[in-house]
């Protein structure tokens, strides 16, 4: 069976991509977005000039972390105690600058890491 291709499933899914670029924006809070955009970096285009592919990605990212933590805040803490560093005020600095599937990306890694390594201290 063949894999649908990205506008495939933007039209089976939101009907077509303005909607789904809408779908996007909408997850553009203070709780989940990270403050800058492409025109603070002197470019005129907007996730309407974005893939399909890309925001699909980036709609199921937001999706999860908005079900799973609520907010940025609850998965970067998620992230420090993943890595032991919860008390770490400098890392946490910085992932707060990260945007979400940045940070969602090292949560997935971080969580795998540690069920690695649990794991293997079992064994030992």
């Amino acid at each position: 069976m063949a894999q649908k291709s990205p506008l495939a499933i933007t039209k089976e899914r939101f009907g077509d991509k303005s909607k789904l670029v809408e779908a996007v924006k909408a997850f553009g809070t203070e709780d989940l977005w990270v403050a800058r955009t492409a025109s603070d970096r002197g470019k005129e285009k907007g996730l309407e000039h974005v893939s399909n592919a890309k925001l699909l990605r980036l709609h199921a990212t937001f999706t999860t972390v908005k079900e799973k933590f609520g907010t940025r805040a609850k998965l970067i803490e998620a992230i420090l105690e993943g890595m032991n560093r919860s008390k770490d005020g400098g890392m946490k600095k910085r992932l707060e600058a990260y945007p979400v599937p940045r940070l969602f990306d090292l949560y997935k890694s971080t969580t795998k890491r540690a069920k690695a390594a649990a794991a293997a201290e079992k064994k030992a």
